[in-house]
């Protein structure tokens, strides 16, 4: 059955590839636009066109239905910081320097030095240097200074946009009032006992010395007690201030609002990605509209709040979907539909650790796959994957091979006529040979997953079969047991006692259990030690073809630095500003 599954598959491909030779217009058309639209924790299970029946997702399906579809789309890293690295360059992000050695694998703070190195090419970096007119709408989440405030060594401007509108780190709950904080689990598991103990500890000494048991000078008590004070002060000023710090809108160097104000924030995204298609209608361009929906804090504007069967995050999903349905209507009306590749993905899969303080889900769904955010079981790194291009990719079809978020660089690249940079390893590789049907397999034969900067995984699609092997050095444990995910910590961790460690290693055939259900013995597949001996080959030429390098995420590139933040106005711990709305408000009605 499975060669009679095979010849039928090599068949339709051909087919594919006759039709796409024949039909299809060159893609060698010089300068074509590029639409690369990433969402934000998105779970593949969410859209339509990967089996959700009750979202409405009409316009991101019309990609799919108008384009390909891949359904082994595998994102490089299960986190936003290091996927979206390893987006922008086509490189692993452990390669960079953007893997963190600690639990901690993204940033948090707007004044952290660490970043995307300034050595790293980014495919707008590429472009703009052929002329492209390149922008990046929505989240960036690469860092932002190195040395001082004003220096932008990490700022999007600084890797090849011309144009930048969004926030430089991430939509979190504490930037919207009354969702909670995102550091909670960390206070709780980090600090509440420290905080007992020394409130224990001072209660206990005070009673000490008043019955006479303790002979120290009472002063050094209350030097005691006023450092503890002045802590715990400290901590209450983070929560009350992360908000006015961290969460700001910037126009390329300027920040005009802060903190930032969540209405209408999809629409005015759209606006933007709007106006700029339309401002280089009559010559090549790059946008990446990267949206902040559906990571949390959730918002969405009154035109959709409370209107899809999902609560609040079912509303943010729809009105995200709306907006790719005006970039879409944009193209039509500038005639622009087979000038521009559209592509669409996701950082990572759903985080579904995310329930509100109320208790309604605000984490997506990744289908049949298990686990999510910050894991590397295929809910974790399998994503939603489409690429649209009238008259160059065939419609409505759907690509089972592994492919990569990696493989848009080289993809981007080469559409746009630039030789592929020669002084460093590119782990993407381009994908229209694989589209137009030129090859049947894809290039990766091995994938490797990291969780930080640590290899938890390895994916392997050997030529001669169709099985795809995957073997799990450890895996995240799971809290409570037996549930699908890190719901104690609010996501799952990548070494200490929050993970497994597994000798042999496990592994899966995710072409008969893609739901890793099910984990192979040597009882079970008689090629157990034979597959495990060809992936640890093949770890060990990944391992020497990497290099040290700076580690962007270490504790000192994460913390907050005080020298490095940004403040709109001149008293800094009232950092606040509107010029967005002041903008709005000034220009001529019709």
């Amino acid at each position: 059955m499975s060669k009679i599954r095979r010849k039928m598959r090599i068949l339709v491909l051909l087919l594919f590839y006759h039709y796409a030779t024949k039909n299809a217009k060159s893609y060698r058309t010089s300068n074509p636009n590029f639409i690369l639209i990433m969402a934000d924790d998105l779970g593949i299970g969410d859209l339509g066109c990967y089996g959700n029946k009750t979202l409405r997702t009409h316009n991101i399906d019309k990609l799919a239905k108008g384009g390909v579809t891949f359904t082994q789309h595998i994102a490089a890293s299960p986190l936003c910081t290091p996927s979206r690295a390893a987006f922008l360059t086509g490189r692993y992000p452990v390669r960079s320097g953007m893997a963190a050695l600690s639990n901690i694998g993204v940033f948090l703070f707007s004044a952290s030095s660490g970043g995307l190195p300034t050595e790293e090419i980014t495919f707008a970096k590429l472009l703009k240097q052929k002329g492209y007119s390149t922008a990046l709408i929505g989240k960036w989440h690469l860092g932002l200074n190195c040395n001082s405030r004003a220096d932008f060594c990490h700022h999007p401007l600084n890797h090849g946009f011309d144009y930048f509108y969004g926030l430089t780190v991430t939509s979190l709950r504490d930037c919207k009032p009354g969702e909670g904080s995102v550091f909670v689990a960390g206070v709780r598991a980090y600090l509440v006992t420290p905080l007992q103990l020394i409130g224990i500890t001072l209660i206990s000494l005070e009673v000490l010395y008043y019955i006479g048991l303790l002979r120290i000078p009472h002063g050094a008590l209350r030097y005691f007690f006023l450092i503890s004070t002045v802590l715990f002060g400290l901590l209450l000023i983070f929560f009350y201030t992360f908000r006015y710090l961290n969460c700001f809108l910037m126009r390329n160097h300027q920040i005009i609002q802060q903190p930032l104000s969540y209405k209408n924030l999809t629409q005015r995204l759209t606006e933007e990605a709007v106006q700029f298609i339309g401002r280089n209608a009559d010559a090549p361009f790059l946008l990446f509209l990267s949206y902040l929906q559906v990571h949390t804090a959730l918002y969405a504007s009154k035109d959709f709040k409370g209107k899809s069967k999902h609560g609040l995050y079912g509303d943010a999903v729809e009105e995200m979907d709306w907006s790719v349905g005006k970039i879409l209507d944009v193209l039509e009306k500038w005639n622009l539909n087979d000038k521009t590749l559209v592509y669409f993905t996701s950082d990572q899969g759903a985080h579904v650790e995310e329930v509100s303080s109320t208790g309604e889900v605000h984490g997506g769904y990744n289908g049949i796959y298990k686990g999510g955010k910050a894991t590397n079981w295929e809910g974790g790194i399998r994503v939603p994957g489409l690429l649209h291009w009238p008259g160059v990719v065939q419609a409505g079809v759907h690509i089972d091979e592994p492919t990569s978020n990696m493989d848009i660089f080289p993809t981007v690249v080469k559409l746009a006529g630039i030789p592929l940079p020669k002084d460093r390893i590119i782990d993407g590789h381009d994908l229209m040979p694989l589209l137009q049907g030129k090859i049947l397999r894809s290039k990766h034969e091995f994938l490797f997953h990291y969780c930080n900067a640590y290899l938890n995984a390895v994916r392997w699609h050997p030529g001669n079969s169709e099985s795809i092997w995957k073997a799990f050095f450890f895996t995240p444990n799971f809290d409570p047991e037996g549930s699908n995910g890190c719901y104690n910590s609010h996501v799952c961790y990548c070494f200490g006692r929050l993970v497994t460690h597994h000798n042999p290693p496990l592994l899966f055939d995710l072409s008969r259990d893609p739901g890793e259900k099910n984990p192979l013995t040597p009882e079970t597949e008689h090629r157990f030690y034979e597959i495990l001996d060809v992936i640890q080959q093949a770890v060990n030429n990944h391992t020497k073809s990497l290099h040290i390098v700076a580690n962007q995420l270490s504790w000192g590139n994460i913390l907050w630095k005080p020298w490095l933040q940004l403040c709109c106005s001149s008293v800094f711990l009232s950092c606040y500003c509107d010029h967005e709305s002041e903008e709005k408000l000034s220009l001529p009605t019709a």
